[in-house]
């Protein structure tokens, strides 16, 4: 056969290969059925444990076996996704509903993941088995074939819970995303059986019954009043606060609990929250708290704010609402997939899908069951007949010469080759008919089934079989009886697994807290040589003078309301407020200055440091390695950025140093092949900060300048110099913009 090239257009196979893609992704694995509430790998996970015998009654088994099994038979995407899926259905912080029984270690509320699948074991729960895996036998739902073709497995669950509503679910697919949060199964039934009696109820009148969102980790959700509006369109956000106790303790003193968490906060977020309260006794915003500690254990969560006495709890606690994640939000975009597409649905469309769903497992599961029972009455009238006649059955039978000649003779009255005793019993056997199913039971009934006890047992059980026909018949020919079967089912589940709310839902003023002004005081700042720097008080300071000095590369005085001026051999002045510097003991380590601003000290040098204050009020001097200069008035570096530039340099020059000036009224330029220049400073002229300044020294082609000095006239200022002292004073004055003259050692 030859090869059959076909020509079309780039763009529209990257289209159709794109859309296909997308649409994998969306339908088959990364939103949940509205019918079941189930992704595809949990379903398929749910399943395979079924297969496997894994149930609630029976003994654990590894989750490796689980998880291998799932991927070799039904979800070819990779074993990790699968036991992700196995860990979250167990996980009770997570999950409304747990489906799983996990037995080891599931991971933590905290964010601590679960163990590796080798050491962890599974089972089904009781409910999953009752209500989602129980009637798969009976031919409610279609299956349809694997990914490779060797086995079946169900399209979806005949679950019989609304568990999209339940157990909630979250998931990212190609362009679109959903986040249902989970609910109380006894108000999400209650709603639905609402729902089954009036379909034109409104959602205002459903969320009577099924409030809102009942989270695992309890919260009270603080926007009530928006909730008929998210869940009518089935997209918003839902505002959740964790619950916080006050508890008094001896000496008048008081201490915050945090008993229950956001939702949102479940995770590595409870370490986010806890940083952040450190962050805000740090920087002094909630000098109140005293000390914070985690207690929270398997019992449930605890986490202790201890506070000095006195506290206005009530102040403190709207601070961590506005500051922190105790008050989070919650996203909710009600997608999933509704036949066959992806669908944002309201409250009301996910009840409307959910009870359409239950009229059709009902439908089917009583049609099994109503077939299986006309078959069964076949056989007991038949074998109720033979009873009567059974003489002339065996008569039959002993005259046969085959189990074929038999059984015609049963169906159709064929009597050629039997051999009977009597005319009169060939002509009654002529006139039998009886169907091939009842021929067959006939032919495999037992005589012991003869006795007069027997019989009556089969005439009773077919009294039974009779009575169930006329039930599964009025259940499917009457909408009302069918109805209240579904309602029935509902109550037996609300009955069986029903629980109290944990999430109150209220409507509570947003959190208002009153600022404490910071009180202004001065400060000392220390940096030593590898950039950890911090504030300390000035009466520390004066104490530890001496140290301060000798131990720190920039020590300073500054206002703590005020901020830091940090100057860059790359032209740029970054910003930090005093206020985010650690403050406390003298000999605390203090934190690297990279860390509060846009400075990074791998890739530009620290050339200068300074209060905004103090600078504000005197001169800069700036010196560049291709020796330009200039004076710049302080007031030009008066802002509120984090960073700006601080002088225009030309390429490939950095700046060299950046000096405050006091009383100094000489400078000495030194290049590197050793040529030095003083001159007075009044030759340096006064520029902008954006402009790049002057020439200080004439520099060879390849020299640059090394280093910079400022002192007073007639103070004595000496440097080492090729291992001699070299006493600047002693150089010969020049001029600016000259080359100096070289020293030799």
């Amino acid at each position: 056969m030859e090869e059959q090239i076909i020509r079309t257009e780039y763009s529209d196979v990257m289209q159709k290969s794109y859309i296909d893609y997308a649409m994998s992704v969306i339908i088959a694995r990364a939103l949940p059925d509205v019918r079941d509430g189930l992704k595809p790998v949990q379903r398929r996970t749910l399943y395979d444990m079924h297969e496997l015998g894994i149930r609630w009654d029976r003994p654990y088994r590894k989750c490796a076996r689980i998880v291998g099994d799932t991927m070799g038979k039904y979800h070819p995407h990779g074993d990790s996704s699968i036991y992700e899926a196995l860990v979250v259905m167990a996980q009770d912080f997570k999950k409304g509903m747990v489906l799983v029984d996990g037995h080891g270690n599931f991971g933590s509320i905290e964010g601590d993941g679960a163990a590796a699948m080798r050491y962890t074991e599974a089972r089904l729960q009781k409910v999953t088995q009752e209500a989602f895996l129980a009637d798969l036998d009976k031919n409610v739902v279609d299956f349809v074939p694997n990914f490779d073709e060797t086995e079946k497995e169900p399209a979806v669950l005949p679950a019989r819970i609304p568990n999209l509503l339940v157990n909630g679910s979250d998931g990212i697919a190609v362009g679109m995303a959903t986040s249902i949060p989970p609910h109380n199964l006894g108000e999400v039934i209650d709603a639905a059986k609402a729902y089954l009696k009036d379909p034109d109820i409104t959602t205002e009148k459903l969320l009577k019954l099924m409030q809102g969102p009942d989270f695992p980790t309890g919260g009270i959700i603080v926007n009530k009043d928006e909730l008929p509006a998210i869940y009518e369109t089935g997209v918003g956000k839902i505002k959740v606060r964790g619950r916080v106790e006050v508890e008094k303790l001896k000496g008048g003193k008081e201490q915050l609990v945090i008993t229950e968490i956001p939702y949102p906060m479940v995770g590595a977020n409870i370490g986010k929250f806890l940083n952040d309260v450190a962050a805000l006794v740090e920087s002094r915003k909630a000098p109140e708290i005293v000390d914070i500690s985690n207690q929270s254990s398997k019992e449930g969560i605890r986490i202790v704010l201890e506070l000095k006495k006195g506290t206005d709890t009530e102040n403190l606690k709207n601070m961590l609402y506005k500051k922190t994640r105790l008050e989070d939000t919650f996203g909710v975009n009600m997608l999933a997939v509704a036949d066959g597409r992806p669908e944002t649905l309201g409250l009301r469309q996910i009840l409307e899908y959910y009870i359409e769903f239950q009229y059709e497992l009902t439908t089917r599961k009583y049609r099994t069951l109503l077939s299986k029972e006309q078959e069964k009455r076949e056989i007991q009238e038949g074998l109720i007949k033979a009873c009567d006649v059974i003489d002339l059955i065996i008569e039959i039978l002993r005259g046969s010469t085959s189990v074929k000649e038999a059984k015609a003779c049963l169906v159709e009255g064929i009597t050629g080759k039997i051999r009977f005793k009597s005319e009169a019993s060939k002509k009654r056997a002529a006139k039998l008919h009886f169907t091939e199913r009842q021929a067959t039971a006939i032919l495999e009934m037992r005589l012991y089934k003869l006795i007069g006890l027997e019989i009556k047992a089969l005439m009773e059980e077919n009294a039974q079989t009779l009575k169930n026909i006329a039930c599964y018949e009025d259940i499917l020919e009457n909408h009302s009886s069918m109805t209240r079967v579904i309602v029935k089912e509902m109550d037996a589940i609300r009955r069986a697994y029903a629980r109290p709310r944990r999430t109150s839902v209220e409507n509570v003023a947003e959190a208002v807290f009153e600022e404490k002004k910071m009180e202004e005081m001065p400060v000392m700042f220390l940096m030593d040589r590898f950039g950890y720097a911090k504030t300390i008080d000035m009466n520390t300071y004066e104490r530890n003078k001496e140290a301060a000095d000798n131990e720190n590369k920039y020590v300073f005085s500054c206002m703590n309301t005020g901020r830091i001026c940090v100057f860059t051999d790359t032209g740029k002045m970054h910003t930090i407020k005093v206020l985010d510097l650690p403050f406390g003991k003298f000999r605390d380590k203090g934190v690297p200055i990279d860390n509060f601003s846009n400075y990074n000290s791998s890739e530009e040098r620290l050339v200068g440091i300074g209060s905004m204050d103090a600078l504000k009020e005197k001169r800069l001097f700036f010196g560049t390695r291709s020796s330009m200069i200039k004076v710049v008035d302080g007031s030009e570096f008066e802002t509120s950025k984090r960073t700006v530039v601080s002088t225009k340099l030309a390429e490939d020059d950095v700046v060299l140093t950046v000096v405050v000036l006091e009383d100094n009224e000489q400078i000495v330029l030194q290049s590197e092949e050793g040529y030095f220049l003083r001159f007075a400073l009044s030759e340096v002229p006064e520029k902008k900060k954006s402009a790049i300044g002057v020439r200080g020294m004439r520099l060879g082609e390849k020299d640059r300048l090394q280093a910079i000095y400022l002192y007073q006239t007639g103070q004595e200022e000496s440097i080492e110099y090729k291992e001699k002292q070299l006493v600047l004073n002693k150089l010969k004055a020049g001029s600016r913009d000259t080359k100096g003259v070289k020293v030799r050692g």
